[in-house]
């Protein structure tokens, strides 16, 4: 059984470990506290996109939700603020990582391409299940010395099909 809170690749790899890193512990807490800064650095500002699979496996049904990055960073900050205003009936952070999947990274030079699935979900404090079930590739890049998140297709439904 795997260990969510771990991380899956070895030290060997640090490639993998920062990217793992960033978009799953970083990127979970700073959505709970609900704290854009603590994700903006991970950010390419310049040329990002975010595609929204509208949880159709239909790509004809997919939109350009996320032109740029302050679009994108608008509705994180919707979501964020829209879940911590929620009441659940277990603790939300494990929940979440319990549900998060982060062990698929292909990278091809100083470009990478990431599979983050979701499949669970967290309860509510009315005994109601927050179903967690999607997932997203991102796009990333070594970019300023690091590894950053230069787009994304997500909202995918999960599994496809």
């Amino acid at each position: 059984m795997r260990d969510p809170f771990q991380n899956p690749f070895p030290d060997s790899d640090s490639a993998r470990r920062s990217i793992w890193e960033m978009l799953v512990p970083r990127d979970i807490d700073a959505f709970l506290s609900a704290d854009w800064s603590m994700v903006a650095a991970d950010f390419v500002e310049d040329g990002f996109i975010g595609i929204s699979g509208n949880r159709d496996a239909n790509p004809d049904k997919w939109s350009l939700a996320f032109p740029n990055l302050a679009a994108y960073r608008a509705e994180w900050l919707r979501q964020a603020e829209d879940f911590a205003g929620q009441t659940y009936g277990e603790d939300p952070r494990a929940a979440i990582f319990t549900t998060t999947t982060l062990e698929e990274i292909e990278i091809e030079g100083e470009t990478a391409l990431v599979r983050k699935k979701f499949d669970g979900g967290i309860k509510k404090a009315d005994g109601t299940l927050d179903v967690m079930a999607w997932q997203t590739l991102y796009y990333c890049r070594l970019h300023e010395d690091r590894w950053k998140i230069s787009g994304f297709t997500g909202y995918l439904p999960n599994p496809m099909g």
